[in-house]
């Protein structure tokens, strides 16, 4: 786009009357959310550093049902989008959003980013919030008297598989974040999902938080982590996601929730979700419609098992796989076999055998015509 037209668009959008007198509240901010969703578009494997897919942010909410009045955190906020889901949650299901102000917490570390994230909450109109810049796995921000300060909701899609995360300072975190034990240094996950567990609040708290699949299934550091959290009974459920979904990557990822008091029916189980089928395909990237957050979400909400898609596993069975998580031993696909009927059987093997025998006669008159018989 050259300067030319560049200063055709500047003063187009100058004749407009945009304050709040003649606009709705929000659609400088719905306006601000776009252009950093086709920024994403552009930029792709740039963009999965501060931008979620909002159908995938919008599953995530719709499961944690933030309530009016609910403190929100996210610890690895971007450019602030599960946040401002959170509130418009709130506000569809006809909470007052009055009850919100000042109930949104989040921390990211990227300078340019975190700005975003406020500009981005100030034009949706959200008018109290706290976004603090920083490294939340080495200096979080948020306290609560010597401790970290915790949350109803928290949400987060933190940087996958992030290498030199602060595992120095978490030998001796005074925070107590290493409660389930020392992640590897080089693999930083399950060291956001032990920080993100520990700003639950203790009866309200529940989280959401996107993962790779490696969490489910590997073993050293993250096996031995990984079975202190579930013999906890916090780990609610496990939903596997289809493949391409994420900006800079390909790969699938998986939701883990995670609730902090747990109904006694729930507290040794957790729910396997295959929703790996469940997109629609895209030229560069694949998407979650609405149809398939509201068909995923239902079998969360049901918490029972479907065969094919969702499984209630007791904490005994996963602990004879050795506390391995990876959905699909847990959820077998239903193979679809054609079925027909005997006379169709019979059909296709008097067939089968002619064109046997009509091969073998033209095999014998080659035979013959070459000279070889």
């Amino acid at each position: 786009m050259n300067k030319k037209e560049n200063n055709k668009r500047i003063e187009h959008f100058s004749s407009l009357i945009l304050g709040n007198a003649h606009c709705k509240a929000d659609i400088l901010g719905r306006s601000y959310e776009y252009l950093i969703k086709k920024f994403a578009d552009l930029t792709n494997k740039k963009a999965g550093e501060f931008y979620t897919p909002r159908s995938v942010v919008a599953l995530m909410v719709k499961i944690l049902a933030p309530q009016a009045g609910e403190t929100i955190y996210d610890p690895a906020c971007g450019a602030g989008g599960m946040l401002l889901e959170a509130l418009h949650h709130v506000k569809a299901c006809g909470g007052d959003e009055n009850l919100m102000l000042g109930k949104l917490f989040g921390q990211e570390k990227n300078l340019t980013t975190s700005a975003i994230a406020r500009m981005n909450l100030f034009l949706h109109g959200a008018e109290d919030f706290h976004i603090e810049r920083g490294d939340t796995l080495r200096r979080p921000a948020f306290y609560s008297g010597d401790g970290l300060a915790v949350f109803d909701c928290v949400i987060a899609n933190p940087p996958f598989s992030l290498k030199n995360w602060g595992d120095d300072v978490w030998i001796n975190d005074p925070y107590g974040r290493n409660f389930a034990g020392l992640p590897p240094a080089k693999t930083g996950d399950v060291a956001w999902v032990q920080h993100m567990i520990k700003s639950m609040a203790p009866k309200t708290g529940r989280m959401a938080v996107v993962l790779p699949h490696g969490v489910l299934f590997r073993t050293a550091k993250e096996g031995a982590i990984r079975r202190k959290l579930l013999e906890m009974g916090i780990l609610d459920a496990v939903i596997g996601l289809g493949p391409n979904l994420f900006y800079g990557t390909g790969l699938a990822a998986c939701i883990l929730v995670f609730r902090a008091a747990r109904p006694r029916e729930r507290r040794q189980k957790t729910l396997f979700i295959d929703a790996s089928r469940e997109y629609k395909i895209g030229r560069a990237q694949n998407e979650l419609l609405p149809e398939h957050v509201e068909k995923i979400h239902r079998w969360y909400a049901d918490y029972r098992d479907v065969e094919g898609v969702c499984r209630v596993a007791g904490l005994d069975e996963i602990r004879e796989n050795d506390f391995n998580l990876n959905i699909p031993r847990y959820v077998e696909p239903v193979i679809e076999e054609e079925t027909i009927t005997v006379e169709q059987a019979l059909a296709d093997l008097k067939k089968s055998l002619d064109d046997a025998f009509a091969a073998e006669d033209r095999l014998k008159e080659l035979l013959i015509r070459e000279g070889l018989i």
